[in-house]
């Protein structure tokens, strides 16, 4: 799988399918697990028909994590090709100020890591979008 990182606004935004929220709440990083998998990921979703890119970051953030308020910032869109097709991605840092109730969704548990964690449902991706979030904080 082919990953590569765009400045925002060099990609149309009419490409960009789904978000994904590097989301740090209480000094710990949020992570999902989704109830068919035992491994952890970065919350996040496919944008609706129609939807802002960045309603689609809020929304799945909520629906993924019951986060209630965040100050929420893109850090980069991205591409991921796996030689069949190519798809495109905004990946955002989210700092959340308050937590809620997890609505009903495919998300079995959300838990706060210190670090990344050792089982990811994308170990290709995930380690590389964190540390995009990293050198985003640093700036």
């Amino acid at each position: 799988m082919k990953i590569e990182f765009y400045d925002i606004g060099s990609v149309n935004d009419k490409k960009l399918d789904f978000t994904v929220i590097s989301a740090y709440y209480q000094g710990q990083w949020v992570y999902v697990r989704h109830c068919n998998r035992q491994s952890w990921e970065i919350p996040g979703g496919h944008r609706e028909l129609d939807e802002k890119i960045d309603e689609t970051a809020k929304r799945e953030l909520f629906e993924e994590t019951g986060c209630k308020e965040m100050d929420l910032s893109p850090i980069c869109d991205y591409s991921m090709d796996d030689s069949v097709k190519k798809v495109f991605g905004r990946l955002y840092f989210a700092r959340i100020k308050e937590m809620g109730q997890l609505p009903v969704s495919e998300i079995a548990e959300v838990k706060l890591f210190s670090s990344l964690p050792k089982y990811l449902t994308y170990p290709e991706i995930q380690p590389k979008l964190f540390d995009k979030t990293l050198a985003f904080m640093k700036d």
